[in-house]
């Protein structure tokens, strides 16, 4: 069974048992949270919403919370004496996916 889930604006294909990486969410390492927003629930019978499945849910559990690797966003505009250095490091939380309520 899988299922289509929302998180951070972002739209993932999820299965139990599956470490994954979405945008930060408020939650500390070991508590469970529950994704409501479903867009799709598959397997044997096909639950598609329009836009969400109504009374599905997926409850994950935070491993970890972090940031990713520094990227180097640099501007700059030529004859002009224009050059901006800035650096950006994307903050993530990893879960793993407990089960599909759909």
């Amino acid at each position: 069974m899988y299922a289509i889930i929302e998180a951070g604006g972002k739209q993932y294909r999820v299965e139990e048992g599956q470490k994954l990486y979405i945008e930060k969410v408020n939650a500390e390492a070991g508590e469970t949270v529950t994704f409501d927003r479903v867009l799709m629930v598959g397997g044997d019978n096909v639950k598609v919403g329009s836009p969400i499945v109504d009374g599905a849910t997926v409850t994950a559990k935070v491993e970890q919370n972090g940031r990713s690797k520094k990227i180097v966003v640099y501007k700059f505009k030529p004859k002009k004496n224009y050059r901006r250095k800035q650096g950006h490091r994307q903050p993530y939380t990893q879960v793993v996916i407990d089960k599909i309520n759909g």
